[in-house]
């Protein structure tokens, strides 16, 4: 596929990582440093210039583009070069938003863009992920909710009782299946006597209840329905009002006085205060909450915090980063979630970029991985064929005749079956081809 991809910040980037290996990239942005850093690391070409000049676009091949990225970090440059793509071509567009206004004008039909992808929108329903099932450092949704991907640590201070247990020998939840361990970076399929071990990270495909019953497992946590949530600002304002939907109670922490006051929102307690001051932690009782969520924009800051809230008694912690490079720094420190609002983004963006069978996909460990929820062929030369047949992927869930079964390896694959599949970004044109 030809495409066009406006913006070499964060998103840019990691939309281009993706893309690149399958796809013609070419990539426009007006910082010529920004540029030399991703045709340094990427067989892309660069056209410098901004993606609102109708000159830069020509120049870098709209006119023959299928599919048109607008993710700088600025709305409004993202929704005009979208209408200068629709008038330059007939390239699908694809917009990024920082906010949630835009999004309900989208949703209503108000803007003529193929898909609006809002950053906080879609940060904050990863944060409601999570904690639906606390235990997880990744959380993912497939089949209209009915499939659940886990990425879960196994802690070597407290592991679960299954660790060290041959997998048909670990009393594992039903309804649920283990398609890749993690171990010292190197991606084990498992089989029924594989034992996992302190330190691994194992990837999960669960229903719902049996995603639960795992949470349990790891920590023996229920899902939370009580978060202390500090930073009012676009992001944290954002994960509120997902939260809050959700039925989860939220104290709102701000410094700011203004900020405090603008973020007045209905069902939620606001306090402008810091997350930086014991005494208020202990007045307010915040070590009691089922979670603290940080998302003030500042990493040193919401680090400080994080331990802090842990040392006041809180169990879990999720950190929204502004550097994704900080997240080896919070795992170390203990903060239990790390969530990159640019990996959210750049995952819903490039859904335009897989075959047309595939309902969606997700990336997960650091764009180790990539899940994709794909229709069997009736020409597959896997069709009728045990699932573990398939090479470099592992199918943890099939959705048959409207019904989802997590498969034994020795299940057979048939034509229409929709499979749930873990695979590595650069088997994913392979798994398209061969499912």
């Amino acid at each position: 596929m030809q495409v066009i991809v406006v913006g070499a910040g964060q998103v840019g980037h990691t939309v281009v990582k993706s893309l690149a290996e399958t796809h013609e990239c070419t990539v426009i942005d007006i910082d010529e440093a920004r540029l030399e850093a991703v045709s340094h690391a990427y067989d892309v070409r660069i056209t410098r210039g901004s993606g609102t000049w109708r000159e830069t676009l020509l120049e870098a091949g709209v006119a023959d583009a299928e599919l048109v990225l607008a993710c700088t970090s600025r709305d409004e440059v993202n929704l005009v070069t979208a209408m200068l793509a629709r008038r330059l071509s007939s390239a699908r567009t694809v917009v990024r938003a920082t906010g949630t206004d835009y999004l309900e004008a989208w949703r209503a039909g108000d803007l003529d863009v193929d898909l609006l992808v809002s950053t906080a929108f879609e940060t904050a329903s990863a944060v409601a992920r999570v904690l639906h099932v606390p235990g997880a450092r990744h959380v993912d949704f497939f089949a209209g909710g009915e499939v659940v991907v886990l990425g879960v640590d196994i802690r070597e201070g407290r592991p679960p009782r299954f660790a060290g247990r041959p997998l048909r020998d670990a009393g594992l939840p039903a309804a649920s299946r283990v398609v890749a361990v993690v171990r010292d970076g190197n991606w084990i399929r498992p089989t029924a006597h594989e034992v996992v071990r302190p330190g691994d990270w194992v990837i999960v495909m669960a229903s719902p209840a049996a995603a639960r019953a795992w949470s349990r497992l790891v920590t023996g946590a229920d899902p939370v329905d009580d978060v202390a949530l500090f930073g009012a600002g676009r992001m944290g304002t954002a994960i509120a009002r997902v939260l809050l939907d959700k039925g989860i109670s939220v104290r709102l922490i701000e410094p700011d006085a203004a900020r405090a006051r603008a973020a007045a929102l209905d069902r939620a307690r606001v306090f402008h205060a810091t997350g930086l001051d014991p005494a208020f932690l202990r007045r307010e009782r915040v070590g009691a909450a089922g979670a603290a969520v940080f998302a003030d924009g500042d990493d040193s800051r919401n680090l400080y915090a994080a331990v802090l809230a842990k040392v006041h008694g809180v169990e879990l912690t999720l950190t929204v980063l502004e550097d994704p490079a900080a997240a080896e720094v919070f795992e170390a420190a203990g903060t239990d979630v790390t969530i990159d609002p640019g990996d959210e983004t750049a995952e819903k963006m490039t859904r335009f970029t897989f075959d047309e069978r595939t309902h969606q996909m997700a990336m997960l460990g650091d764009d180790r991985f990539e899940v994709l929820d794909i229709t069997v062929r009736p020409d597959s030369r896997f069709a009728h064929g045990p699932v573990d047949a398939l090479p470099g992927a592992g199918v943890g869930a099939i959705v048959r005749d409207g019904t989802v079964f997590f498969p034994g390896g020795e299940d057979e694959l048939r034509p229409g079956d929709r499979v749930i599949v873990l695979t590595e970004p650069d088997r994913v044109p392979a798994i398209e081809h061969d499912l």
